[in-house]
């Protein structure tokens, strides 16, 4: 596939929304930042991203409506899901997320070279 240059994060999360956007822009992307699902669609409606990395877990709009969203009007963007929240069903979540059309998906928390890793292995 064609190299994916623009990231959309949507994490209500401030401090690892910064995080991942800082190793992001290191490694050449171009990266907005939403602090929920709604947020993310509205950045995306302007100008879309080839990329969303978001939540799960969000207090204003949940991902999963996020994906659903995103799947629906840009069916092009590439999605990669993080979840933390609970760690009894964190990976039924996650599966769910893949059913739901999800690309990917980390395991809060991850480290910034699996999010790298994964995000080359969705150019190929």
């Amino acid at each position: 596939g064609r190299p994916m240059r623009e990231v959309l994060i949507a994490d209500d999360d401030a401090s690892l929304r910064m995080s991942l956007k800082l190793v992001l822009e290191t490694a050449g992307y171009a990266v907005r930042l939403a602090a929920n699902g709604k947020e993310a669609l509205r950045l995306q409606n302007e100008s879309p991203s080839d990329l969303l990395i978001t939540d799960i877990f969000m207090r204003e709009a949940d991902g999963f409506e996020a994906i659903d969203a995103f799947r629906t009007a840009f069916p092009g963007t590439r999605i990669i899901v993080m979840s933390g929240g609970a760690k009894r069903s964190k990976y039924e979540y996650l599966s769910t997320a893949a059913l739901l059309g999800a690309d990917a998906t980390l395991s809060k928390p991850f480290g910034m070279d699996a999010l790298l890793r994964t995000l080359r292995g969705l150019e190929r």
